[in-house]
């Protein structure tokens, strides 16, 4: 995960409204037509059929005019309406004067109130108008947009040209709709350029390749299967084979929902039976060990004499204990996000200008409240997909699983204390009659803890870009080293790191305005009191 400042340096797409996309169709549309020498119209029916990619166009064109012109419908000599005061339209097969006729550039005569109800039901059954056809039977000659405009109506011609505005994103390989609900925005995508994290101007953000939710650092076939999971009746199967167990009578599942073994299944059926061996009740008793206890299903349980189906029940329930595990943090963190989001937007639209009243401090000095936020916003999302890739972690790769879930660990720890002092510890300073003299001090922490923050996850998320692949096949991740000892990947990246963080403490140092009564942590640079031994900030032990 990058910060949004790096992200903005790297960005490798383009936001694209209404206007810039009809500007766009413009271009290329001149563009074919000036290096095609054609009309304005016939480049408008090239670009849809080859879905406007303008290199395709002029490299068919070249190769081969004479068959694009064939496929797409377009006449090199474009025949006029056949002479004659009066003509018989081709559909009604009524007469009617030459000047109440059309054609295409085909020349096959048509009524004006024949076209218009052509035209108007084809627009009508969708997108495919675009590619409309001469109306005889016989011939494929294209029917271009300045026809569309002159014979349809006025609410047909508008449907029509948004069919048009939208087949240029549709169509095209390189742009896609955004797709939150209700937003219009599309985003021309450079493939390769970085990653497929994209935030549209709706502030929504998604994954380009598969369109859902933006989900780095977890791959689009890993997301595809939780998505999958989470919404398959195979969940709720499991659930019934892990805590319910069939009549031995009439089949029907049982939920046991009371104390002792002893069940009556539902009418018309009310057949008893015990819960733990399924035989009838009435073979129970002090020869099967009481009528609370029976010894013949214990002694087969210990002898390991289980069927099939109390095998299969046994494997679904733990399988759905572990799934329900790593759902249950996914679902919270994506409801702390959402909690987060709404926190963010009353922050920037009611309490910064609160704070900046009590402080007496102007709302440009209190930028480092939006970053903390969004930072928390990002980290959520991120931390919330770290349980999606923990779940399809192989359990036999004990070593790469030791070391996700210390990442992960030390990650979500990092980000409670950050959400914890921008929720909790932000607020008493809304709630005081004048400016507080620990503004300052909390203004370094919330700063500091908002970076430490940021590093963590970047270690994570660089850990699991990268498949874990700095494990260690022979021995796990040790703790006493602290977090920085992972995703720095090399030994020379480690000591490149560890020469970055002793320059960052030496250049904090050299801020403070009294060092004999703070030290500079060597990990996160905050400024501690001396008597600490250990960084408020980020908890590492002072060097």
């Amino acid at each position: 995960m990058q910060s949004r400042r790096n992200l903005a340096l790297e960005q490798n797409y383009t936001i694209l409204n209404e206007a810039d996309i009809h500007m766009r169709q413009e271009d290329n549309i001149k563009k074919i037509s000036s290096i095609l020498s054609i009309s304005s119209d016939a480049a408008a029916i090239l670009l849809r059929h080859y879905n406007w990619s303008v290199s395709k166009v002029n490299d068919e064109w070249f190769a081969n005019e004479e068959k694009v012109r064939r496929i797409v419908g377009l006449l090199e000599e474009p025949h006029a309406l056949p002479s004659g005061k009066e003509l018989t339209c081709g559909i009604c097969f009524e007469v009617h004067r030459c000047a109440t006729m059309s054609s295409a550039a085909c020349g096959h005569p048509f009524c004006v109130t024949c076209w218009q109800g052509y035209i108007s039901t084809a627009i009508n059954d969708g997108p495919g108008c675009l590619m409309l056809r001469c109306p005889d039977p016989s011939c494929s000659a294209a029917i271009g947009q300045d026809m569309i405009i002159a014979l349809a109506s006025h609410d047909d011609r508008e449907k029509y040209g948004r069919y048009f505005l939208r087949s240029f994103v549709e169509d095209n390989r390189k742009t896609k709709w955004c797709p939150a609900p209700g937003c219009d925005y599309a985003v021309d995508f450079i493939v390769g350029g970085g990653t497929f994290d994209v935030t549209c101007r709706c502030s929504y953000s998604f994954c380009w390749n598969c369109t859902e939710e933006a989900h780095r650092p977890v791959d689009c076939d890993t997301v595809s299967k939780w998505i999958m999971k989470n919404s398959a009746e195979s969940e709720n199967m499991n659930w019934i084979l892990a805590n319910s167990k069939p009549c031995p009578k009439c089949k029907r599942p049982i939920e046991k929902n009371q104390g002792c073994m002893h069940i009556t299944c539902t009418p018309p059926c009310k057949f008893e039976f015990c819960w733990l061996c399924l035989g009838a009740w009435s073979d129970h008793g002090e020869r099967t060990g009481g009528f609370y206890a029976c010894n013949r299903y214990e002694a087969a349980k210990q002898e390991g004499a289980y069927d099939d189906t109390e095998k299969r029940r046994e494997m679904a329930k733990n399988s759905l204990e572990r799934y329900t595990h790593f759902y249950e943090r996914w679902a919270t963190n994506q409801s702390s996000r959402q909690k987060a989001l709404s926190d963010l937007q009353q922050m920037q639209n009611i309490h910064l200008e609160k704070l900046s009243d009590k402080q007496c401090q102007p709302e440009s000095q209190l930028k480092f409240i939006t970053e903390a936020w969004l930072q928390i916003v990002e980290c959520r999302r991120v931390l919330k997909w770290t349980y999606a890739y923990g779940y399809y972690l192989p359990a036999h790769e004990h070593a790469k699983r030791q070391l996700f879930e210390y990442l992960q660990g030390e990650a979500e720890s990092g980000l409670e204390r950050l959400h914890q002092c921008a929720e909790k510890e932000l607020y008493g300073y809304l709630n005081v009659d004048g400016p507080s003299k620990d503004f300052n001090e909390f203004r370094m922490k919330l700063a500091g803890l908002t970076s430490v923050t940021r590093n963590y996850f970047e270690n994570l998320v660089r850990a699991l870009e990268n498949g874990l692949s700095d494990v260690d096949a022979h021995s796990g991740p040790s703790r006493t080293g602290g977090s920085r000892g992972f995703g720095a990947g090399s030994s020379k990246n480690r000591s490149s790191s560890s020469s970055s963080r002793n320059k960052t403490a030496s250049t904090a140092r050299s801020r403070n305005i009294d060092d004999s009564s703070h030290w500079a942590c060597a990990y996160c640079t905050f400024a501690n009191v001396k008597s600490a031994t250990v960084c408020q900030m980020c908890q590492q032990r002072r060097s």
